[in-house]
């Protein structure tokens, strides 16, 4: 079954420093493009080699990432039968919600004990129909110091704050996810609300949804 931990664990790999020569990754860069392993997808790189951008990914999951501000992973995974049954039974809002909560929520508790559902909406409009998450993660910003590292907090880390965005497209469930880096970088600085956050969430994932290129539909066996 799906792994979703390869979404966090993605991050984890050795990052390639932009330009990335074609061997350390299992996608591939041609010029500022990015190419998915699988050819099912591809898009303008959203991180600067001049901001520290890299890119790390695997067969299904790519995370670009940089020191500043910006930590976005996109996963496609491959439907198998009886995701296709769930989706034709549950319907399409019904079953990317399922999804999220039986396999990304689920792995994010994993990793990071309390994660949990702040609220999620439906957007019929974006890719025949997305489902856009909010979730608090205790401990899980990209943007701190991880604890063992010299100098590292291990007390009052920030509860991080991630969207993730969910459509289903040519037999595969893609899930975006990016996190509000704003909560770890401006820490005691930082003032919003629930209502503004989701809004800035809502509009990253969307613009990072709406930048990605699929190849022409190819014909399959049912």
């Amino acid at each position: 079954m799906l792994r979703l931990s390869l979404l966090l664990a993605a991050g984890a790999l050795m990052p390639a420093a932009l330009p990335a020569q074609s061997a350390t990754l299992a996608g591939r860069l041609e010029g500022d493009t990015y190419f998915s392993a699988t050819g099912e997808f591809s898009l303008p790189l959203p991180v600067l080699r001049e901001l520290g951008g890299t890119v790390t990914d695997t067969e299904n999951v790519v995370t670009f990432s940089d020191s500043y501000s910006t930590h976005i992973s996109i996963a496609c995974f491959p439907q198998d039968a009886l995701q296709r049954w769930e989706l034709e039974t549950r319907g399409l809002r019904d079953y990317l919600l399922y999804f999220f909560t039986d396999f990304v929520l689920t792995d994010f508790d994993r990793r990071f004990p309390g994660s949990r559902i702040e609220s999620a909406r439906f957007v019929p409009e974006l890719h025949d129909g997305a489902l856009i998450t909010y979730a608090e993660l205790p401990g899980g910003s990209h943007f701190e110091p991880k604890e063992g590292v010299l100098g590292a907090p291990t007390s009052k880390r920030v509860t991080a704050k991630r969207g993730t965005l969910l459509f289903a497209r040519n037999r595969h469930v893609y899930v975006l996810s990016t996190e509000l880096a704003e909560r770890a970088t401006q820490r005691g600085t930082y003032e919003s609300t629930p209502e503004k956050e989701n809004a800035l969430l809502t509009a990253r994932l969307t613009e990072l949804a709406n930048r990605l290129v699929f190849p022409a539909p190819r014909s399959r066996t049912p």
